[in-house]
Formats: structure tokens, C-alpha cells, sequence
């Protein structure tokens, strides 16, 4: 998923974080999973591709995505991430 998204310029740089243990409430129970955490960098008007993108490749019904706006950071890191998501 990581690779896809930046290949298809979805996302200028995509983390993925080591496994992790989740413990969550689905479906009226307590479950548990192994999980990897994805932090993927895009500009707002790429988002709803990429979670497109992401909900089709994505194995669970209801993935978990969270969009966070950056509300300031270094010009030259934005601008790149800008540059490098442009079809």
C-alpha cells in the first residue's frame, strides 16, 4: 500500500511503523491484531484519492484512516510534498 500510494503520487513519503498490537471494540467485542501503522504525507486535495486508494487495497471492512492537517511546518518539506504528489 505504502509503495502504491507513492508511485501513483498519492502521497509524497509514507512511514510504515513496526508492528503493533491493537486492542479495539468491533462488531459489539473486544478484539486484538497485530497491525502496521501507515503515516503517509499529502497535500488535502490528494486525500480523497488516496483513501480511495487505500479502502480498495486495505483488507478490513472499516480501516482505519485518520487525516491530520499540518497547520505549519518547514516551507521547503511542504513545498516538496506539494511538487512531489503532482500528476
Amino acid at each position: 500500500m505504502a509503495t502504491g500510494a507513492v508511485e501513483a503520487r498519492l502521497a509524497a513519503c509514507v512511514n510504515v511503523l513496526p508492528p503493533m498490537r491493537s486492542v479495539y471494540r468491533w462488531q459489539g467485542a473486544v478484539e486484538q491484531a497485530d497491525e502496521v501503522l501507515l503515516l503517509a504525507k499529502t497535500p488535502a486535495e490528494r486525500l480523497p484519492a488516496l483513501i480511495e486508494q487505500l479502502r480498495a487495497l486495505h483488507p478490513y471492512e472499516l480501516p482505519e484512516i485518520v487525516a491530520v492537517e499540518a497547520g505549519a511546518g518547514l516551507p521547503a518539506y511542504l513545498d516538496w510534498v506539494a511538487d512531489a504528489t503532482r500528476q
